[in-house]
């Protein structure tokens, strides 16, 4: 078609619809390219489309996930978007608005999914959907939670012969906690963006892992500290001792906390799981294991 005939039939279809682009297609409808209507406005009356079209644009599946589709688009930022089938016959246009309004909605619904929140939940959903929703997995936590009570378990001797270090259980899983979501956010973040590309990976669980160390230490040295000052007051025994342990014990946690926290959901989608759900009842069974399980170890050792 010439510029003149496509701006004629331009005149009616605007009438009644918002247009960006021209698309143009073969006659079997597979689409060949797009033109620009700045392009379409400079060129002659009898230019042809076919010589001032962009070929071979970008454009959707209508097969594609939304959330595939929402990483393919990260870096274009186009108005509007051609949704083509298996045969390339174009079948439709999404908008770019209408797109990142459904990458804000994945998004928000991280946060709740992370807790055992389901995406379609919303604040009028009924009481009774709401409890069906949420209630399974906290079972499933509860389970968890089991493995956890059993570590502590385990050194219960250590703790009634230094009664001192049940004080610091709280602070050790707390800390430990923090800093695996703090890791599992990120990861969940970058996933949903499409940050964390194929071959990635390692990136994420290194700087986790060097994160963990570094923050680990620098609360640990603060721990260790109100360690020493609160078994000094109780006149325990070997309070810079008590205070050196709570220190290496916090970095170890946190250490295991952010790779955890990084390899959890890549693992969990690596199995076809969504992590979103899942991930937080993983983590918080490793950072409590791991933060309990060290810290009265190296009490057990050193101490009793």
């Amino acid at each position: 078609m010439t510029v003149a005939e496509t701006v004629e039939l331009l005149r009616e279809m605007t009438r009644s619809a918002f247009i960006t682009y021209c698309y143009v297609t073969d006659p079997d409808g597979k689409l060949k390219g797009l033109v620009v209507m700045r392009d379409m406005l400079l060129a002659t009356p009898e230019s042809i489309l076919g010589d001032l079209m962009l070929k071979d644009p970008f454009s959707f599946r209508d097969d594609m996930p939304l959330a595939d589709a929402l990483k393919a688009a990260l870096s274009k930022h186009f108005p509007v978007y051609p949704v083509c089938d298996a045969d390339g016959v174009l079948k439709g246009l999404i908008r770019g608005d209408t797109l990142f309004a459904k990458q804000a909605i994945e998004i928000s619904a991280q946060a709740g999914s992370m807790v055992g929140v389901e995406k379609e939940e919303r604040l009028g959903t009924p009481i009774k959907r709401s409890l069906k929703l949420r209630h399974p997995w906290l079972q499933i936590n509860l389970l968890t939670a089991f493995l956890a009570a059993a570590v502590v378990g385990c050194f219960e001797g250590t703790l009634s012969k230094v009664v001192i270090l049940a004080v610091f259980l709280p602070v050790m899983a707390g800390q430990s906690g923090n800093t695996g979501c703090q890791a599992l956010a990120v990861a969940l973040r970058g996933m949903t963006l499409g940050d964390v590309k194929p071959g990635q990976e390692r990136r994420l669980i290194f700087k986790e892992g060097i994160l963990g160390f570094f923050n680990g230490l620098f609360v640990g040295l603060t721990a260790g500290l109100g360690m020493v000052v609160y078994a000094t007051m109780q006149k325990q025994e070997h309070p810079w001792l008590m205070g050196l342990i709570v220190m290496i014990a916090m970095i170890a946690s946190c250490v295991i906390s952010g790779l955890s926290g990084a390899l959890i959901p890549l693992t969990l989608k690596r199995c076809g799981a969504d992590p979103a759900p899942a991930s937080s009842i993983f983590l918080t069974t490793a950072t409590d294991i791991a933060s309990m399980g060290v810290f009265l170890s190296l009490a057990t050792w050193l101490l009793v």
